[in-house]
């Protein structure tokens, strides 16, 4: 499971609307980016804390963990593409440790953070089971992996409905938002159609780590996960 030879294309779109990415995502989140992160972070980033921002795009996950613990957490923002970061950069006060990398080759010892964060990011995984084993490597023991993204609903007509939104309904948010290059945001209905149903990621994860606290909101079309080493 995983993006597969389709990652190369993803990440090419990725790199196109870094301009518009942070408006365009919260228009197709409904405006629920924020409290989604809120709800996914807390109770489960601490002050002290080594936190790696996997994915980290625009850095949200970082900043909404920094607000929760008053700024007294260490972070490390890690994406495949330097462009995001160095543009994410500029949004921060003290500019963040910085990595360039996939989920898959982590270029970190084991037993190195306290918790992962990853926002809207997993999902492009090239192949999930092997980011998945790569993540835990690198958490301390009782790490936390923190998952915010979107949800493949078991329910057969629920999934449905959310595969309609996101082919159809998606593209239209993303051009009000985002003009002609918000159209490319579509390719996020070929990421979701690789991404595994909602129990399906939960057992994914249950093979590497003890436990797993799965939310989900929107019928399941919006999801808040934590996975403990």
């Amino acid at each position: 499971m995983g993006l597969g030879s389709y990652w190369g294309e993803v990440i090419e779109v990725l790199r196109e609307i870094i301009p518009i990415y942070d408006k365009v995502n919260s228009y197709i989140s409904l405006g629920k980016d924020i409290e989604y992160r809120n709800r996914g972070i807390s109770g489960r980033v601490f002050p002290g804390n080594k936190i790696l921002d996997a994915g980290s795009g625009f850095g949200n996950m970082s900043k909404t963990a920094l607000n929760i613990c008053d700024g007294k957490i260490s972070i490390t923002l890690y994406d495949p593409l330097v462009p995001m970061l160095k543009n994410t950069s500029t949004f921060f006060e003290k500019t963040p440790d910085m990595a360039n990398g996939v989920f898959e080759h982590i270029p970190f010892r084991d037993e190195e953070f306290d918790a992962v964060l990853c926002g809207y990011s997993l999902r492009d995984a090239i192949n999930l089971r092997i980011a998945i084993s790569e993540i835990h490597r690198v958490l301390k023991k009782d790490g936390r992996f923190v998952i915010v993204d979107l949800g493949k609903p078991d329910e057969g007509f629920i999934r449905l409905g959310v595969s309609f939104y996101l082919r159809c309904i998606l593209p239209i948010l993303a051009f009000f938002a985002g003009g002609k290059l918000g159209l490319k945001f579509g390719t996020l209905y070929g990421t979701y159609r690789r991404w595994p149903k909602n129990k399906k990621l939960e057992e994914l994860l249950l093979e590497k780590f003890s436990k797993v606290e799965f939310e989900k909101d929107l019928m399941g079309g919006a999801i808040m996960v934590a996975a403990y080493k």
